[in-house]
């Protein structure tokens, strides 16, 4: 069964490039991959939660791709540009099909 996108492709005119990390190198840093450059549905608004750790962040924005961004990496970490501003990446998840196929990922920044 096609499961309906939920993040329409024709919604994301942001252009906006990802810097992922991948595994731990032999010298004990992450090792930053090829970087992404694509296009996203990006909301700025800033809100602020409470960590697990009850430290009080700042979130500055929401990225959706249509699709999973990178199918090759199990988890996505490192920093994102996004109009000449470049944030880390805080959270991301990979929003699910019944079926198991990605429809969308998230990316929250700070």
């Amino acid at each position: 069964m096609k499961w309906p996108s939920l993040v329409a492709p024709w919604a994301c005119k942001t252009q906006v490039t990802v810097y992922l990390e991948s595994e731990i190198g032999e010298d004990g840093a992450p090792v930053e991959r090829e970087p992404i450059q694509t296009l996203c549905s990006f909301s700025e608004q800033q809100r602020q939660i409470l960590t697990a750790d009850r430290q009080l962040v700042t979130l500055n924005g929401t990225l959706l791709f249509p699709g999973d961004l990178a199918p090759d990496c199990p988890k996505l970490a490192g920093t994102v540009e996004v109009c000449g501003n470049r944030w880390n990446i805080h959270k991301a998840s990979r929003c699910r099909n019944p079926d198991g196929s990605v429809n969308f990922t998230k990316l929250e920044v700070m």
